[in-house]
């Protein structure tokens, strides 16, 4: 017969293993899908992934920009208290493979160790960039935000970005499949990381041959429908659940033209194809739509969207309303793909500065276009340091910019009190928010 110090022991070990279980399974109920061109739960209800993005990892850093200053632990809160239910994280094929092959950090992390003393072992040594990026998504998961990593650059560098294909440099096609197929095994049973962005704004024009990128029916190396759909293959076949983000292109051949015209028709100084932002362009998606066979259901398009400030586009002449540029640019672009329920949209990337002209009309436009009709989006960005459009953030990461939050705050997923919602069944998104289970349960 048992004692009573016996029994209490077996009954606190059978508590703990029934604790160790029910967190394996709090990793594994959040993966979401795509029916009837909507993005749902494990239970079909439909969910709105409203997001931020937040760049460091990708340039150099080793770490998120910002920790430089302030505490990382903080300013994740603050992005969760404010609402964000989702962290895009743009990163480099250079940062994964390191992380992937274990391979020390090129330059130390810039983490201020005075502010960050729960990053740094005694003696204040920061840890290294992997130890780093781990810490992050356990706090990502305690405050019920999710992350969609984004290949932002192969190489790791603050320009990274511009180089227009997924390849560059050392880093080649199968290096990138090789760090997200990475990715996707090392956290198949981690479902804080529920999406992957292939890859940032692939772009170029047909000028630029064999270095731009192109929408069609082929297998060449520069084809980013091909490349897109192997490097969803190999990551679907690790983790079938995580969702898969196809960015556009950035021009497409008119009609009567095709890959190999050249860019402008000098005769009449016309363009032959037609232009987009970075990333912008799906008109291939047409006649070519992205196949993924049995992982269909794991879809989305990422279209990424810019004010004049950015750049002044043409469909910004004159006194633009939401039917202009409508009709003019997003639906030929990428709004059809959600009128003709190819696929849900995800905006991976909008924003800019707050000078109340032209580049603040437009941010308010494509704010409410994304209320209207449920479009996901990660707004760019929370870093001060993005030379184009500013941050969420201002005075060495200090403050919030609380006119640009306002703008954005409409477009977060919120309920009728006014609570943000999570993508955790069980988690509230920081103190202002309710799980995805009790927002259901009402």
């Amino acid at each position: 017969m048992l004692n009573k110090k016996y029994l209490s022991l077996i009954l606190i070990q059978l508590f703990l293993i029934q604790s160790i279980i029910c967190e394996e399974d709090d990793t594994q109920d959040d993966w979401l899908h795509v029916e009837n061109c909507k993005i749902v739960d494990k239970n079909g209800n439909e969910v709105w992934l409203t997001g931020v993005n937040w760049f460091g990892f990708n340039v150099g850093s080793q770490i998120f920009d910002g920790v430089w200053s302030r505490n990382m632990h903080e300013m994740l809160t603050e992005i969760a208290d404010h609402g964000f239910n989702l962290l895009r994280v743009p990163v480099s094929t250079q940062i994964l493979l390191q992380w992937k092959n274990g391979e020390p950090d090129p330059s130390p992390p810039k983490v201020n160790e005075w502010s960050n003393e729960e990053l740094c072992d005694p003696g204040r040594k920061v840890w290294d960039s992997f130890r780093l990026w781990t810490q992050a998504m356990t706090w990502c998961k305690e405050l019920g935000i999710k992350i969609m990593i984004d290949v932002h650059s192969a190489e790791t560098q603050a320009a990274g970005h511009v180089f227009n294909m997924w390849y560059y440099g050392k880093y080649t096609t199968e290096d990138w499949y090789d760090a997200l197929e990475w990715v996707a095994d090392y956290y198949k049973n981690d479902d804080t990381i529920i999406a992957i962005d292939l890859k940032n704004e692939p772009h170029g024009k047909s000028d630029e041959k064999p270095n731009f990128a192109k929408w069609d029916g082929s297998t060449d190396i520069n084809n980013w429908k091909y490349a897109a759909e192997t490097c969803a293959a190999r990551i679907l076949a690790k983790n079938p659940n995580l969702l898969i983000m196809v960015e556009g292109i950035e021009v497409y051949p008119k009609e009567g033209n095709n890959w190999d015209t050249p860019s402008i028709e000098w005769t009449t100084y016309t363009s032959n194809f037609y232009n987009a932002w970075w990333g912008g362009n799906f008109r291939g998606a047409k006649e070519y739509p992205i196949d993924l066979g049995k992982y269909q259901s794991q879809l989305v398009y990422s279209p990424h969207d810019y004010g004049p400030l950015v750049y002044e586009q043409p469909w910004f002449q004159g006194n633009f309303t939401t039917e202009s540029i409508m009709k003019e640019y997003w639906h030929d672009s990428w709004f059809f793909l959600l009128e003709e329920k190819m696929a849900p949209l995800l905006i991976g990337e909008w924003g800019g500065f707050m000078d109340g002209k032209d580049n603040e009309k437009w941010m308010t436009l494509i704010r409410d276009l994304m209320i209207e009709n449920h479009i996901h989006h990660t707004f760019w960005c929370f870093n001060e340091n993005s030379g184009d459009t500013g941050g969420l953030v201002y005075d060495n990461f200090g403050k919030w910019d609380e006119k640009k939050y306002a703008l954005v705050k409409p477009s977060l997923w919120q309920d009728k009190n006014g609570k943000f919602i999570s993508l955790d069944h069980k988690r509230p998104v920081g103190k202002n928010g309710i799980s995805l289970g009790e927002y259901y349960s009402k």
